[in-house]
């Protein structure tokens, strides 16, 4: 089975930047794709970048041009760097990871924006 684990969230003031990491462990082979979800207090549960076994990245609006979702150095793992952070950044991020043969999330962690 797979483990997905994320670390990196914490407190930034308005305008800085995070960089938030995401490590699959266990039985990981045929990875489709891996990408971040987020979802704040009162909202429903948002894509917020995704990377696909080939490469290729898609982001919502909200963060595009802000946010890079790329693969790690380390096999199964993807890195997004959070730039530029408002306050409307801030929520639970999720890791998810889709195989051809099982979905798995991380256990989500906090990232806050404010002064």
């Amino acid at each position: 089975q797979v483990q997905v684990v994320e670390s990196g969230g914490g407190l930034v003031q308005p305008g800085g930047s995070l960089r938030l990491s995401c490590a699959a462990s266990g039985i990981t082979f045929s990875l489709n794709t891996m990408g971040w979800y987020r979802q704040a207090p009162g909202k429903e549960r948002e894509l917020v970048a995704l990377i696909t076994s080939g490469g290729s990245a898609n982001y919502a609006d909200s963060v595009k041009g802000r946010f890079t979702i790329s693969s790690g150095s380390a096999k199964n793992t993807v890195v997004l760097q959070l730039n530029n952070l408002k306050p409307e950044d801030t929520a639970v991020y999720y890791c998810k990871g889709t195989w051809s043969w099982a979905t798995a999330w991380g256990q989500g962690i906090q990232v806050t924006v404010s002064s």
